[in-house]
């Protein structure tokens, strides 16, 4: 059994406020049994805009607020998700980046955004280079495998059978999912029907106020809403286990009986 919660509040352009944003709500979340706790994309820093004002707040995972994002996890002895703008060497681009930070402080993993949020009105490329394609990153708590995508990635069908391909029982999925219309129901259906398909369970942190949909919740494998947020800010949290995913494979053997694989294009 492995307990998390998501994390949602609205990220701004004051990075030290976004830190302590997300230490208090890490500290909610720790106090309540949280082994691992998931915050937005873009917690380090949210723009009005996808803009040059990004790529100016962005750090290396050496900088300030990642360390701060370190002492966070030391100091409640929990596994952290987030979302933070990593500048990149001899680059005028900057990564989206997923950092999970373990409870010693140490990198568990790291993904880059592969999918950028190129629709509805936005150009993330403008700023925003996108990930290499790489193996899945993953990192594991009490026996259960989690895996990393962001926000946009989350259309993207292919690319969460990925993640479980490489052992995944758990999808941690930041996101500013910007709200529009029919957003927050693409958001809520989306993310049920990745963790129905995959027979895994789902953590999705999305932002809340004017950047975000709000909406976070945990899902689990037969598509189950455990736990869920509103507009609210707030953490919510839910018990995890092998059994259930053993459990929802069992009714529901998709993984299994499939007959088509993913191919990088």
């Amino acid at each position: 059994m492995v307990d998390i919660a998501v994390a949602q509040f609205a990220s701004g352009t004051d990075k030290d406020e976004n830190l302590s944003a997300v230490r208090a709500l890490v500290g909610e979340a720790a106090a309540r049994g949280a082994r691992v706790v998931i915050a937005p994309e873009y917690a380090m820093y949210t723009g009005g805009r996808i803009d040059e004002s990004l790529a100016a707040a962005a750090e290396p995972l050496d900088g300030p607020w990642f360390a701060g994002l370190q002492g966070i996890a030391s100091e409640f002895d929990v596994h952290v998700v987030a979302g933070v703008t990593e500048s990149l060497a001899g680059d005028d681009h900057v990564s989206n980046t997923l950092v999970a930070v373990a409870p010693d402080g140490g990198i568990a993993a790291v993904y880059r955004k592969i999918h950028l949020y190129d629709a509805f009105g936005f150009r993330e490329s403008d700023v925003i280079r996108a990930g290499d394609v790489t193996p899945p990153a993953t990192f594991v708590v009490d026996g259960l495998t989690f895996g990393m995508q962001t926000c946009y990635d989350l259309r993207f069908p292919e690319m969460t059978r990925r993640i479980v391909d490489a052992g995944a029982d758990v999808l941690a999925l930041p996101a500013q999912w910007v709200p529009g219309p029919l957003k927050e129901d693409h958001w809520t259906t989306l993310v049920r029907a990745r963790a129905i398909e995959n027979t895994i369970y789902v953590a999705a942190s999305d932002q809340c106020g004017r950047s975000g949909s709000g909406n976070s919740m945990i899902v689990d494998p037969m598509g189950v809403v455990l736990a869920s947020l509103g507009e609210q800010v707030g953490t919510a949290r839910a018990e995890l286990s092998v059994a259930r995913i053993s459990e929802a494979r069992a009714k529901n053997p998709a993984l299994a009986l499939r007959r088509f694989g993913v191919v990088e294009r």
